[in-house]
């Protein structure tokens, strides 16, 4: 019975219906290349979304296929009982990209496990449980780092991430206070104007007194939260930007109450955002631990969690170790894509593009686009109504499934699932965006009410 069936039919009876799978006709994808992937009937398509932001430097790039074909021959795993060279280079490598004071590694194989391990670090090294995030952030789906996730449709109906409270999200665009100026993106496309002065954010100032609000009522007088666990930009929430001084402030606050500050950089990190490495620097914050995944390894599963010398000893109460955290095959790896990026200028390309890629989309003036933002090439595209409200299910999938018509694979996020997420490889070309841009459009024009 199961010979029989088709390709399509197989999937379905082999892996979760829980599964996300994108599209109404589901594409088998057999082959990528740099930014193209191609599927199992041969259509070639201009990759746009990158594995979930995660395919950075391209696909099948040359130099980190041969990074591991040369380690496949020599060691595959020894785990972390034993020290091997490739995880010690690549370990030196990966702080060097770092602020001094973080310095300490742990590796680990995706990005849920490296945000459960900053939760454990920021717990231990505290004394405290209480921890801090984001409504409309992302952080992961184990069963501890999932009370940190706050979107519902992410959620599952279980007990899970007990001791995580929510601070209201501060959005500048779908929030109740913000304006064009807010935002450290290239591209102002939110329609309500900004009161500002120089130097001033008003909405910043206004979100940054409910933070400390909550500070205030949710956590004990004396003390205060383990940590506070932040995206830099919101990936899955649809590449949300908060006030430019908003987070500085709020990571002041939390260090005031002696908590730590966690940058989750899964999506921001390894120069994706084109004018600086993380994204946590163009915010011009100091976090105690920085967590990273996705871009790390081009698609290869692994992540990381960098804190100081003194949050890593807090460890030290109990063994620990991890099974395949910094083996030698994601090491080479890890190593290989830092080397492309600083080769290739695969940073500046990120800020050349995106900066094209966003003005672009701006410039197009469909009334379907209710707003355009991001920095480099993480990039989201909020569609709505005809009334400027978010567009409906049923007609954000038409838009959807007509850019995949045209050849071109986007993302989709937000709590309402009509944001079009674009994070592709960081190697694309402005003729590339050019492309897109002219395919969203069409797709939109072409939507029906």
């Amino acid at each position: 019975k199961f010979q029989k069936m088709n390709r399509l039919d197989k999937f379905k009876s082999l892996l979760p219906k829980s599964n996300i799978v994108f599209y109404r006709k589901p594409v088998t994808i057999v082959r990528g290349q740099q930014q193209f992937l191609y599927d199992a009937e041969g259509k070639k398509y201009l990759d746009m979304f990158a594995g979930i932001v995660t395919v950075s430097v391209g696909h099948c790039h040359p130099k980190v296929n041969g990074a591991l074909k040369s380690q496949l021959d020599k060691l595959w795993h020894t785990t972390c009982i034993y020290n091997t060279e490739p995880v010690l280079e690549y370990a030196a490598a990966l702080t060097a990209k770092l602020p001094e004071h973080l310095s300490v590694c742990f590796f680990t194989n995706s990005g849920s496990e490296a945000n459960d391990l900053a939760l454990a670090l920021s717990r231990l090294h505290t004394g405290r449980f209480d921890v801090l995030s984001m409504r409309n952030g992302y952080h992961g789906m184990t069963q501890a780092v999932m009370g940190c996730t706050n979107l519902g449709t992410w959620k599952q109906p279980m007990p899970a991430g007990l001791g995580v409270l929510k601070a209201m999200n501060a959005d500048p665009y779908a929030g109740p206070w913000g304006g064009k100026r807010c935002r450290d993106s290239p591209v102002d496309s939110i329609s309500r104007d900004c009161a500002c002065k120089p130097g001033q954010c008003e909405a910043g100032d206004k979100y940054l007194t409910q933070f400390n609000e909550t500070l205030r009522f949710d956590f004990p007088a004396a003390s205060g939260p383990a940590a506070y666990i932040v995206e830099s930009i919101q990936g899955v929430g649809g590449t949300t930007q908060f006030p430019k001084n908003f987070l500085p402030a709020a990571f002041d606050a939390v260090h005031a109450k002696g908590g730590l500050c966690i940058a989750d950089e899964v999506q921001t990190g390894f120069g994706r955002t084109g004018s600086h490495f993380w994204g946590f620097q163009a915010n011009n914050t100091r976090p105690d631990i920085v967590t990273m995944a996705k871009g790390i390894g081009n698609g290869f599963p692994m992540g990381a969690c960098v804190t100081t010398p003194e949050i890593a000893a807090s460890f030290g109460k109990a063994l620990y170790f991890n099974t395949y955290g910094g083996n030698p095959m994601a090491s080479v790896v890890g190593k290989a894509v830092l080397d492309v990026i600083e080769e290739e200028g695969l940073q500046k390309n990120c800020e050349v593009v995106g900066t094209h890629f966003l003005k672009s989309l701006v410039a197009l003036k469909n009334p379907k686009i209710g707003d355009v933002r991001g920095k480099g090439l993480m990039i989201g595209v909020e569609m709505v109504d005809e009334e400027g409200k978010p567009l409906p299910a049923q007609r954000s999938g038409d838009v959807f499934e007509a850019i995949k018509d045209a050849g071109i694979l986007v993302g989709k996020g937000g709590i309402n699932g009509n944001v079009l997420r674009i994070k592709p490889p960081m190697c694309i070309t402005k003729e590339d965006a050019d492309r897109t841009v002219a395919a969203i459009d069409k797709a939109l024009k072409d939507s029906k009410p």
